[in-house]
Parts: structure tokens; sequence; C-alpha cells
């Protein structure tokens, strides 16, 4: 098969890595691609990856190097294309594509929407209203003390979540968001949600527009600071799997299969009688609070960097996954999945989230690849003079596969000691919580 990956990130890096081990691929093209993916090769034929110079979000170009690739199966990796309709503009050319459709990828690309659904259809859900208007956003901040959640409706690359703890704080996040347009045209209406207290989790899902199979659990670390201080960023870490949400056979009252029941059971009725046809990845946040699990937030797409330990576990064929995700067959599909844990710590540029430098020359990415169970992958690189130098945010993502969490966590931060570009900065505690909890 002739497969088109779309993105640049660490997200669409692991996405490459993992289809690219696939038997079935003869060509793996990525657009726009990065200076990792451009150094994988194919399991097949030793064949390089190659990347295309062509933009996430020009859809009309990628359709069109579709059609002229002879492209057999395009995947989707970022949510602004499938905010953008990519999906229905390559059913409208023939084209087979991955992914949720415009009015699908709705649950992540309009908060508002989102919440409405979870309340209409009984999934569990943070308690919140969505707003036009600043005053009335205020008003409800107030009715709920002022400790709640401010959230652009829209998509701000992972970044439009305001955590306030007193009014004053609300009110401020309000402004920000809606006057101040922080984020944009995302910003124009808010969601303004109870804060809840416990555990955040990252659960996905891959859906077929009839069933749901559920992943292991993860566990995201979005504040860019130890101990969950400083702004929210698009992720600095991940872990899988996680104590906080046990497997059926784990015990205790909170489980993965009963999580499954409450949620994406109710998702995927919901999504029947509104006529969805949600065919991809549906990926939940929740919290795990005293009263069972409650959905935050749905994404449309892979998390990032939740798909770098979720593909360095995943035993079964990915192209397999994707094929009977979009041809209604996944039922018949078993996911399997290696026991070992796997850790991602995020290297990223000095002053991420906010302003940062770009053009910093990277070293000792080869010293870190020969390490044994340990996958770099890139997310802002690229190649200039011969080198690889930043260019982005997240600059990469450092994975480690162990027998237990404390194994997995020492090598990856051992992978991260062997490399080095100025300014670099990352978080020490990833998955520290959970070891404290023994796992």
């Amino acid at each position: 098969m002739r497969v088109l990956l779309v993105g640049s990130g660490g997200r669409e890096h692991a996405l490459a890595w993992k289809l690219a081990q696939s038997p079935h691929i003869e060509s793996l093209i990525c657009a726009p691609g990065n200076a990792g993916i451009a150094a994988e090769r194919l399991a097949k034929s030793g064949t390089p990856v190659e990347c295309a110079s062509v933009g996430a979000e020009e859809l009309e170009k990628l359709a069109a190097l579709a059609l002229e690739q002879r492209i057999d199966l395009t995947v989707v990796g970022p949510d602004n294309p499938l905010a953008l309709g990519i999906v229905d503009l390559f059913e409208e050319r023939g084209l087979r594509i991955w992914g949720p459709t415009r009015r699908a990828a709705r649950f992540e690309s309009s908060k508002a929407f989102s919440q409405r659904f979870m309340e209409q259809h009984g999934i569990p859900a943070a308690a919140g209203g969505a707003f036009d208007d600043a005053a009335a956003a205020k008003r409800f901040a107030a009715s709920l003390g002022g400790r709640c959640v401010v959230k652009a409706d829209g998509l701000a690359l992972g970044k439009g979540v305001l955590v306030c703890s007193s009014q004053a704080e609300a009110e401020r996040a309000v402004d920000r968001i809606m006057v101040e347009r922080a984020f944009g045209a995302a910003g124009a209406r808010v969601v303004v949600q109870e804060f809840l207290e416990g555990v955040e989790l990252s659960l996905h899902a891959l859906c077929d527009g009839k069933v749901a199979k559920v992943f292991p659990t993860s566990q995201d670390h979005k504040r860019a600071l130890d101990g969950d201080r400083g702004p929210n960023t698009g992720g600095m870490g991940a872990y899988s799997p996680t104590p906080f949400l046990r497997d059926a056979q784990g015990g205790g009252t909170a489980t993965l299969a009963a999580a499954s029941a409450s949620i994406f059971e109710p998702f995927m009725r919901g999504c029947a009688a509104e006529g969805i046809d949600y065919r991809g990845i549906l990926y939940p946040g929740i919290m795990l609070t005293a009263s069972g699990p409650r959905v935050l937030e749905f994404n449309a797409r892979f998390g990032d960097p939740e798909t770098q330990v979720y593909l360095t576990r995943l035993q079964s064929d990915l192209l397999e996954l994707l094929e009977a995700s979009t041809s209604g067959t996944l039922e018949r599909m078993e996911l399997k999945w290696s026991p070992l844990t796997s850790v991602c710590v995020v290297m990223a540029s000095g002053g991420y989230p906010e302003r940062y430098a770009r053009g910093k020359v990277i070293s000792g990415l080869d010293a870190a690849a020969v390490m044994p169970h340990t996958k770099v992958f890139h997310a802002g690189t690229a190649q200039q003079a011969g080198e690889i130098v930043t260019s982005g945010g997240r600059v990469l993502g450092v994975t480690a596969l162990g027998h237990d969490l404390k194994a997995a966590r020492s090598a990856a931060y051992a992978a991260v000691e062997r490399i080095h570009f100025a300014g670099a900065q990352y978080r020490q505690d990833i998955g520290e919580r959970a070891l404290l909890k023994g796992a």
C-alpha cells in the first residue's frame, strides 16, 4: 500500500515509525514531516520515508499530492486539518482517508458542542456552560465561587485552558480569552466549567462508526514546570499504563471497563442518535473524582505525547487497525499491547510555551539512539546545513520502555541527559505521582 501521513510533530513521527513497520506498506510519504521522520525507513524494503513540503492545512495541495502519488490511504495526525474538513474533501475526491469528518471533529473543535453533547447523552462530565458574552461568563464563574476552568471554545494548540482559584482569576481568564483574544478566533466563545478535584488521565479509543476499541490508560503532564506549575502546554511528557485506573482484573471500583461503559458506550449511542459517523481516534481527557471518572473534554485525534507511549507499547499492525477503523470492520480486530511501561519526556525550547528561539543545533541524538529500548521522536526539528536544529516549541519526545515505571523513567531520563541544545527545558517529574502511589 501507498500511505500519506499528514503532520509534522512528535505524534506524527511516532505514527510514521509504527506505520513503517507494517509489511503492507511499500511507500510512506509525510507532509510536511520533520527531520526525524525523514530518517525512518520501511521495514518491508528499507526505502526511506519521504517528506513532502506541503503544509498540514493546505488541504487542496494535500489532495492533489494524494492523487498524484496514487495514495491508497491518508492518515491525519493533527486537529486543525480535521476541523477544516480534510476528510470530507478527500472523500469527495474519491480518496480513502482515516479520521473523523468535519462534523465529527466538532467534539474537539468546539468545546461548547462537546459540553452540550455530553449533557444530552448522559456522559459524566464537569458541569459547565458556554458563553458568547464575557459578562455572562463571569457571572457563571461567580456562581462557582470563582473556582473554575475557563476554556477557549475553539482549537488553541492545547493551551486555551485557564485554571482559576478565585473570582478575580476567573474574570481575568475570561478577559484574556474573549477580550484580549490571547488564543485568536478560538476565544470568540468560552466554556466555563466547575473545577474538579482528582487525578487527570488520558483515555483513547479507536472507533469505526459502530464500535470503540479502548486503549490502556496513559497520563499526560500539561503544565510547563515540575509540580504541575506554570502555564499549560501541548504536553511535557506522558507514561502508560497508569496505576490510577485499573484494567478489568485490577480490582477496585475505578476500572477501565467501568470508565469505558460510562463514557464510550453512551458516546457511540449519542453519535448514532445524532447521525454522526465517528471514525478515527476519540481521546477524552478525564478526571478521576471521588464520585468516579468525569470527562473534561474530547479530542478527535491521537494525543501528543500520548501517541509516543502508546505506539511503543502497541504490538498490533497499526496500518491494519487504521484500515479497519476506516472500513467499519474494527469489531473483528484485536489490539495487542506489550506488558512493559513506556515513558516519554518532552525536551522543549527555552521559553516554551511562550516565546522561544529556533535554529539551535541539537547534539547527542546518535548517543541516545543506541540506548536499549529507547526511541527519540522528533517534534520541532529541521535539517539545516547538515545539522539537526530546533524549529518548534516542543523539540523531542525521548521515549523508553521498562519492566516497570521506575525502570522506564530512568531509561528515558538517561537518554535525555545525552541530548543537548541551547536553552533546552524539560520536566524532571514525569510519572512521579504514580511512583508515589507505588507503581
